[in-house]
């Protein structure tokens, strides 16, 4: 499927062109050159005047990975983010309903809310400015002192700050106390003192920030879809608040809105509304306490695909916790008690487990905690262990009672659990009689895996290959120390069409999942990877694109966290070769050629018609050769891609005939192959 490979950049944050880390891999044995040692000999004194300490902001600027993550794409949105949840901490404590976010066209982003504007008195700690306290000081924030705010987003007091460490110029305009209040900084540092200005009725807060090029050396463009993803996301999980998004670098601009009553039940109707599902209505549950709310919709699909989003204080939390440890706690225990009291579960039967609970579902959990552990700054996994009582009390209580009163509906959502527990059991009883021990059981690797010598996953690379005449060359291009080898035969199994338990039945697919070693689905355990780089490696052709497809599928639907940390990768061999006297040229594919016959009409290009075409120092020289190869990086991490890729493979892999065809004519300028 072409265009899940060659116009990635729709599906998952690929990086076209990403070279790889400035580590140079060994040649193979036969390729070696002479290496040079150099014996460095430290003679130098190691004193107090040696340790340095960072003051201010200069940390933030010294290592802003440590406080956004990255400084490439993810890491300049993750600017845009900060300021934005200050805005929606407002709106949180009730004191905003408007939020704008301006993308301008000088490359600075706008970001203004009605809220009551931050503070401007003199502080009395560091004897400045709040403001300027709020925008120059880390971990300083309202969010520290009781009663400024009883729930928020960013508790470690380090976000407007470093957006202001990380940005070449920051603006910050505050209508507090009657006036306008302003203060301009440059890369962390304060231009002048706050200015008191002209009188004004309304309140609230605008920041413009233009990130610095010296710290985003990548880009520095923002990309409106994502903005606008996450905007809308905000919208669902803050009803009735209104987010405006408008895009000024275009002529005219662009400006969407985003405000929905319904809050997260729209949220999940948004993510089924292409789905056949099985309970009409959703299944909403909305409870509070003194230091904890919650807020939870539920809606069966037909399919087989789970979908679970959780938010701590609008925070998305990918890698679960203690909420989600309670939903699921509770969600499996209500739904074989209901199952066992209606007689749906026999009583010789076992329990449905939680996978099969959950088979299908759409759900979307949001709570919010007065003073919430998350596990670092990046907020993705809650540690409360109250929460996870809290949120499974709750539901103990409100789902039977949703149960009962919607009988029709809830039988319905039982059988569909015990129809996953048939096809997990089935699917158990064959690999038993089919072998002694499963695959995926067994501690041993696959028996076809050509392993690399190297134990250490940050080097180790797996190259997944597309049938045993590509792999033979493979085999001997690699260098053996840091590559591995694992042919597969044609086309897996199209994981979106098939339960687990029948993906597990797949050879193909169980010797991925074991040479990988991260597990799958509950199991999934991202520190047990076995390679950091997974590169799928498949002819240049039709046939080519559509087995990436598949294993994009495999990895998205079982294995997501090799997605989210960026383990996945596509090799670019080439298509064709040219040669022009004694210079050979490769092209990787129809537009590179015909760009070179603009140049060279009489050219006589040779085709590969597959991997096995090449020779092993072809190989080696275009497509594995760590210092000369390009790799496109299959990457997500954050929400909104996930929801726009889960659709997307839905439409694409799934059954729903007139959407993928719809899809396709729709998508027809700027697809030359699609192989569906």
């Amino acid at each position: 499927m072409q265009r899940l490979s060659q116009g990635s950049a729709k599906i998952m944050s690929v990086l076209p062109g990403v070279a790889d880390p400035p580590f140079q891999a060994t040649r193979p044995a036969r390729f070696a050159r002479e290496s040079i040692e150099q014996t460095v000999t430290i003679t130098e004194r190691y004193s107090a005047k040696d340790i340095v300490v960072l003051e201010g902001l200069e940390a933030v600027r010294r290592r802003p990975s440590m406080y956004i993550g990255s400084t490439g794409p993810r890491g300049l949105h993750h600017l845009v983010w900060e300021v934005v949840d200050n805005a929606i901490d407002e709106a949180m404590a009730g004191h905003c309903t408007l939020i704008d976010v301006t993308l301008q066209k000088d490359g600075s982003v706008r970001v203004s809310d009605n809220g009551r504007g931050i503070p401007v008195g003199l502080h009395t700690q560091t004897r400045m400015s709040a403001l300027t306290t709020v925008l120059t000081v880390l971990h300083a924030g309202g969010k520290f002192e009781k009663g400024s705010y009883q729930v928020s987003g960013g508790l470690h007091g380090v976000g407007v700050s470093v957006v202001n460490a990380l940005s070449e110029r920051l603006d910050a305009e505050v209508r507090r106390e009657g006036r306008i209040w302003t203060q301009s900084f440059e890369k962390g540092l304060p231009m002048g003192k706050v200015e008191k200005g002209r009188k004004v009725a309304r309140t609230g807060t605008t920041i413009t920030f233009l990130p610095d090029t010296e710290i985003f050396r990548e880009t520095r463009t923002f990309s409106r879809a994502t903005v606008a993803s996450r905007l809308r996301e905000l919208a669902y999980l803050n009803r009735n608040l209104r987010i405006r998004l408008t895009d000024g670098r275009e002529s005219p601009a662009h400006t969407e809105s985003f405000q929905y009553k319904g809050g997260i039940r729209d949220f999940v109707a948004h993510l089924n509304r292409k789905n056949d599902v099985v309970n009409a209505r959703q299944i909403v549950v909305e409870d509070q306490d003194e230091d904890a709310e919650m807020e939870l919709a539920l809606q069966w699909t037909t399919g087989y695909q789970e979908n679970v989003l959780s938010f701590v204080n609008n925070i998305r939390t990918a890698e679960g916790g203690t909420h989600e440890e309670g939903f699921r706690r509770a969600l499996t225990k209500v739904a074989n008690e209901f199952g066992r009291a209606k007689n749906l579960i026999k009583e010789r039967e076992s329990n449905l487990t939680g996978e099969d609970a959950r088979e299908g579902l759409t759900a979307v959990l949001s709570v919010r905690v007065k003073n919430p552990q998350f596990e670092g700054q990046t907020k993705t996994k809650l540690g409360n262990t109250e929460i996870r009582s809290y949120v499974e009390k709750a539901l103990n209580k409100a789902l039977p009672e949703w149960l009962e009163k919607h009988s029709p509906e809830a039988r319905a959502i039982i059988t569909k659990a015990l129809g996953a527990a048939k096809a997990r059991e089935a699917a158990r009883k064959a690999r038993e009689l089919t072998r002694r021990k499963s695959l995926l059981e067994s501690t041993s690797l696959p028996g076809k895996l050509v392993d690399c010598s190297s134990r250490d996953p940050s080097e180790s690379e797996l190259f997944i290959v597309e049938g045993n005449s590509a792999a033979g060359p493979a085999k001997q291009a690699r260098d053996s120390r840091i590559q591995a080898i694992l042919p597969i035969r044609g086309k897996i199994l199209n994981v979106e069409r098939a339960r687990l338990g029948k993906a597990l039945m797949n050879k193909e697919v169980r010797s991925i999942i074991t040479a990988v070693g991260t597990g799958i689905g509950e199991e999934f355990d991202i520190e047990k990877c076995r390679y950091h780089k997974i590169v799928l490696l498949t002819d240049a052709d039709v046939d080519g694109s559509h087995i990436r497809t598949l294993l994009l599928t495999l990895f998205f639907r079982n294995m997501r966290g090799l997605l989210e940390t960026g383990y996945i990768y596509i090799a670019q061999p080439p298509l064709y070769r040219v040669k022009r006297g004694a210079k050979v040229i490769y092209l990787k594919n129809d537009a590179e050629l015909e760009a070179l016959r603009q140049k060279h009409p009489r050219i006589n290009p040779t085709r590969f018609k597959g991997l096995g075409e090449m020779n092993p120092d072809e190989l080696w020289d275009t497509t594995m050769n760590p210092g000369t190869r390009t790799l496109l990086k299959v990457q997500t991490n954050n929400l909104a891609a996930v929801m726009e890729e889960n659709e997307l493979f839905r439409t694409l892999m799934g059954d729903d005939v007139p959407a993928r065809r719809e899809y396709i004519r729709t998508h027809a300028s700027d697809i030359r192959f699609l192989d569906v």
